[in-house]
């Protein structure tokens, strides 16, 4: 895989469904609920059910999976969660976006600048990967 410093990698989109947030529930033990009940996200001041952040976290490392030639060449992937990401109670779900831009290549390693969006809005916050090229 070739990167050059300023190289904008094609989105990748996502749908993030309730169905898919108790399939990560049930992965990852990760049953708080806020992730499956509406009642219980709005009464702690959510505007409803919200995706595990390392859900949303996993799916833009699988953004990073894509765009290089083996898994094994994702050096590492960071981010800070920003800002939830709320998934309505339908079969559309919720749209998900990452994007990156290639910031700068060293020494055989390029570090991808991650903008990982929600209604136009990042979620992640500081997000970036560093893989081999």
């Amino acid at each position: 895989m070739t990167l050059a410093e300023g190289d904008q990698l094609a989105p990748r989109a996502f749908q993030v469904t309730r169905a898919d947030l108790v399939r990560y529930a049930g992965a990852s033990g990760d049953f708080n609920p806020i992730h499956w009940s509406d009642r219980v996200a709005t009464s702690v001041g959510l505007p409803g059910v919200v995706a595990h952040g390392m859900y949303t976290f996993a799916l833009a490392s699988r953004a990073v999976a894509g765009w290089v030639s083996s898994t094994s060449d994702i050096v590492s992937v960071t981010g800070r969660f920003t800002r939830p990401v709320v998934v309505p109670d339908d079969d559309a779900g919720a749209a998900l976006e990452v994007a990156g831009t290639v910031a700068s290549v060293a020494d055989g390693l390029a570090t991808i600048a991650l903008t990982v969006s929600h209604e136009g809005r990042q979620v992640l916050g500081g997000a970036s990967a560093v893989v081999r090229c």
